[in-house]
């Protein structure tokens, strides 16, 4: 996907058109789940209607916010992320590919947004120490699929021998600790590090020629997904956390104004976790660009376009995530887990499950 400026420096058709198109992928993967909330809401769990106005709301800057956020995956993410893995792959150097995608691989994991939402509501972990156990166990884990991709490795014998000690750390690892390591592993089927690390493994196995060369592009997200299971798993044996609950995130609002300030207020503080977050990722494309790339001032534009679009996109979906859906969420979690309506747990998660993944940018 390529952003161009026509001469008076405007978006253009095909720009409007391709914007729109992420527009339409966005809605596709909100909306069906929106719906399904608000039914809920208008038929077994009444909420009050401010917090429906801030969840509408949310949903909203969420549509709007993933829109640019894949805009910028697909104008920044993909295009680097390929040049970068067959430019480590060309150099045939190991001791240049392991720390670089040792590297890589906790910076686009710190910018994910799924590791930032869980890290907020995880409450005995705290968000930085989560932030970094994970990160690590990303960065750890694509550098073995690398060396894989680079050796070619079979596949199945890593998978089995690291979901071995998965389930030894599993049997011994605090209770605390066992669900969220598990839930950790889902960051690297996000949105910005599915395409990035996919990018990676297609780059490096471009300068293969052998049979198996294209087969070995992939895999690298089912191993990175290892990572933080067994990184999380082992942080339990070293950093007990504490036993507190998860703070009560539901708010009030009198009227519309107080809405408003709400979002108005979160939105400084996620831009400032996003650029904090984003920062050494783009900071690397950026050198990497200009000492390695060389590229024209259209193509380097188009990166710098993306990375704007990215930053806009996550502080628009966390602030909609935050303040619009978690509040409402919390509710309808704590009126589904009661007697009156557990016996739709079941049947509504397999609804909501199957919705989101067909919709799911990532997938």
């Amino acid at each position: 996907m390529l952003i161009y400026v026509d001469k008076a420096g405007t978006f253009g058709v095909q720009e409007k058109k391709l914007f729109l198109e992420k527009i339409s992928e966005s809605v596709a993967s909100v909306l069906p789940v929106t719906l399904i909330i608000i039914l809920i809401c208008f038929t077994l769990i009444p909420v009050s209607t401010d917090i429906m106005l801030s969840f509408l709301l949310g949903a909203l800057l969420l549509i709007v916010g993933i829109g640019l956020f894949t805009l910028g995956v697909d104008n920044a993410m993909l295009p680097v992320g390929t040049a970068i893995g067959t430019w480590m792959t060309k150099s045939k150097n190991l001791w240049l590919i392991l720390p670089l995608s040792f590297f890589l691989g906790a910076a686009i994991t710190i910018a994910e947004p799924d590791l930032q939402v869980l890290a907020d509501i995880t409450p005995h972990i705290h968000k930085t120490v989560l932030l970094v156990t994970v990160a690590v166990g990303v960065g750890f884990f694509l550098m073995v699929s690398m060396l894989r991709t680079y050796l070619g490795i079979k596949l199945k014998w890593l998978l089995a021998g690291f979901y071995v000690v998965v389930f030894i750390l599993a049997a011994f690892a605090d209770k605390n600790f066992l669900s969220v390591a598990f839930d950790s592993g889902g960051v690297t089927t996000g949105p910005i590090t599915v395409p990035f690390i996919m990018a990676l493994g297609v780059g490096a196995a471009m300068l293969r020629s052998d049979k198996n060369a294209a087969a070995d592009s992939f895999g690298l997200i089912g191993l990175c997904s290892v990572g933080p299971i067994i990184a999380v798993l082992a942080l339990s044996f070293i950093f007990k956390g504490d036993a507190t609950t998860a703070e009560n995130i539901v708010a009030s609002y009198s009227d519309t104004i107080e809405i408003s300030v709400s979002y108005l207020k979160a939105f400084p503080v996620y831009m400032l976790e996003v650029a904090l977050a984003l920062s050494p990722i783009f900071i690397f494309f950026l050198i990497f660009q200009l000492a390695v790339q060389r590229p024209k001032p259209a193509q380097f534009f188009r990166v710098l376009t993306g990375v704007i679009f990215t930053f806009v996109g996550l502080v628009l979906f966390l602030t909609g995530v935050n303040v619009g859906f978690s509040p409402l969420g919390t509710i309808l979690g704590e009126e589904l887990a009661g007697e009156r309506l557990k016996f739709l747990l079941i049947p509504l998660a397999m609804v909501m499950g199957w919705v989101t993944v067909t919709a799911e940018p990532a997938v």
